[in-house]
């Protein structure tokens, strides 16, 4: 299983909506351009860059994936009314 926590930055409206759509398909929002997904594996990872790559403009969008390993999952927090990162209440699991 992995936690990935992936962050965009699109300049179009058109493709920061599918870019979101498709995110959703993976994973949990919790910002509005901040996403929480846990993968089944390597391949589902794979599959996920793969389909956002086809819907972004390289030369001005861009898009981090940042892996979260359990000790640093233990080191995280949260400040404010939300759940903590990657509760398995408020993710989805794919």
């Amino acid at each position: 299983m992995q936690r990935v926590v992936v962050v965009y930055d699109i300049v179009n409206n058109k493709r920061r909506r599918k870019v979101s759509e498709a995110l959703e398909a993976y994973g949990k929002r919790v910002n509005r351009s901040v996403f929480e997904c846990i993968l089944k594996d390597r391949k589902r990872r794979d599959s996920l860059e793969n389909e956002l790559q086809e819907l972004i403009d390289k030369r001005v969008d861009s898009i981090r994936l940042y892996m979260v390993c359990d000790k640093c999952l233990s080191k995280s927090s949260v400040i404010g009314d939300e759940p903590m990162p990657f509760d398995g209440e408020a993710v989805y699991f794919f």
